[in-house]
């Protein structure tokens, strides 16, 4: 993964070229204030991925579901799809 710290005074020159940016090549830019990284610009899916990540539920339904792979507690495509 392509990670790239962005100072805020560029950031705000070139705010339009940034989202531009981060929606086509990363997932996400790190924002520097002051050499600190204060904050993040992140794409819409990761973002999306981390809400989903933040819901406890949907990451028990994740555990659950690989336990279950694990000991082979899984459907064949046809018991799930049936004849296609």
């Amino acid at each position: 993964m392509n990670v790239s710290v962005i100072n805020t005074a560029t950031l705000r020159n070139n705010l339009a070229d940034t989202i531009s940016e981060i929606s086509k090549k990363k997932d996400y830019l790190l924002v520097a204030k002051r050499g600190k990284i204060t904050s993040a610009l992140v794409d819409i899916d990761l973002f999306e991925d981390l809400l989903a990540l933040s819901n406890k539920k949907y990451v028990e339904s994740i555990k659950k579901a690989r336990k279950e792979y694990e000991q082979r507690d899984v459907f064949s495509h046809i018991q799930a799809f049936g004849e296609v």
